[in-house]
């Protein structure tokens, strides 16, 4: 069972479950209707053409832009350059159902994923060697450890003079 539809001026071939990315069009609480269906097949080898009144919904599933294109215009000899960025927004939208002729084809229902808390095992907790000091940089803590409390610190070394060749 699949569709084509048309969406932002491209055209899709679509079934019950695909994820496919269109130009945001506009949704009902997320919620889409594609009513410009150009073909509907429910069998191998069988298609029914356009205008029977077949509708294709589908849920959005997130909103995004793609990747950048470059425009780069140039002019040889001109001394004429310009470069601008472009990036498309657009929406996934998941087909849930495609209707027509009183058929219905439903994708079926997606699985809830629940997020999953991670405990420590019992007897493992976090220790810290030594005491929590104050870091410069906000939102950071140092650890001062006791073997560098007890090291002392060493003199910087002090570079040997070069020796100048004269003739």
């Amino acid at each position: 069972m699949y569709a084509v539809i048309r969406a932002g001026g491209k055209q899709y071939r679509v079934a019950p479950g695909d994820v496919i990315r269109v130009e945001t069009p506009e949704d009902n609480d997320g919620k889409v209707e594609f009513g410009d269906v150009l073909a509907v097949s429910a069998e191998a080898g069988s298609i029914v053409p356009p205008g029977s009144g077949a509708l294709v919904s589908g849920e959005v599933v997130e909103h995004g832009r793609g990747a950048k294109i470059l425009v780069f215009h140039y002019k040889r000899k001109k001394q004429y350059k310009k470069l601008r960025g472009h990036r498309q927004n657009y929406s996934a939208v998941r087909i849930t159902e495609i209707a027509f002729d009183g058929q219905s084809f439903k994708a079926p229902e997606l699985e809830k994923k629940e997020k999953k808390v991670r405990k420590a095992p019992e007897g493992q907790e976090h220790e810290t060697h030594g005491e929590v000091k104050r870091s410069k940089r906000p939102g950071k803590k140092a650890v001062k450890h006791a073997a560098h409390a007890s090291a002392k610190k060493k003199a910087p070394k002090k570079k040997a003079a070069k020796k100048s060749k004269k003739k």
